[in-house]
């Protein structure tokens, strides 16, 4: 379905072959880009602008993209930019990132695929499956390239012996070290910690703290003296 083509001079489109795109997105529900976006897509209704240099598709209705790399789904989705290079879905968003292993899901998505950088606004959550990891917060936004995961307002993360609560986290993946800043606390093991700031480094089970620090560390049963007869 054609929305909208501008002609002039000095770029003009044959009608013939636009007249033939349009039959095409109306008799095949999947249509795959050009072979460089490596991109396949299906929705409900599709409007596209084919102007050159505002190049946009438009999906509503159980939209869905997807390439190697992931997959969305949400109940609008906007494709736009040289290449095909931005990818925005506005809805009941689902993404699925099959090449670091994460699940999202939020009310808006944004990504830019050549920097590889991704954003989900509104009730953002995140399942980082490969290191065991629950992040929710107002704001997630990850730079793959600096392996730098960001979260800001009423942050949780939930791990396999632990929870945190702050307003800001600073996560990377590759090293699993976590930052935590704005009132932080943790809740490590049965202990409680909370000051200034917080850095965890979760491979090696290691806490640090700057700033203020408060603590409630409680006895394990297997540290308890035995009373030996």
């Amino acid at each position: 379905m054609l929305k909208k083509i501008v002609q002039s001079s000095a770029h003009r489109i044959s009608w013939l072959p636009v007249l033939a795109l349009c039959v095409l997105l109306l008799a095949a529900p999947v249509l795959r880009l050009a072979a460089s976006a490596t991109l396949v897509f299906s929705a409900d209704r599709t409007e596209s602008v084919f102007a050159e240099g505002r190049e946009r598709i438009v999906l509503r209705g159980n939209a869905r993209v997807e390439s190697d790399e992931f997959v969305i789904t949400g109940d609008e989705i906007e494709i736009y930019g040289e290449d095909q290079r931005y990818v925005r879905s506005f809805g009941r968003v689902v993404v699925l990132d099959l090449e670091n292993d994460l699940y999202l899901t939020s009310d808006h998505f944004f990504l830019d695929r050549d920097s590889d950088y991704l954003r989900a606004v509104g009730n953002a959550y995140m399942e980082d499956r490969a290191n065991d990891l629950v992040v929710k917060g107002a704001t997630i936004q990850n730079w793959n390239d600096l392996d730098l995961t960001e979260i800001s307002v009423n942050v949780r993360i939930l791990g396999e012996d632990y929870t945190t609560r702050s307003q800001f986290a600073r996560y990377r993946r590759n090293t699993e070290i976590l930052e935590l800043s704005g009132t932080p606390e943790v809740f490590w093991k049965g202990d409680e910690y909370r000051a200034t700031r917080i850095r965890i480094d979760l491979a090696r089970d290691e806490i640090e703290f700057v700033g203020d620090v408060r603590a409630v560390v409680r006895r394990r049963e297997d540290e308890e003296p035995s009373n030996d007869e």
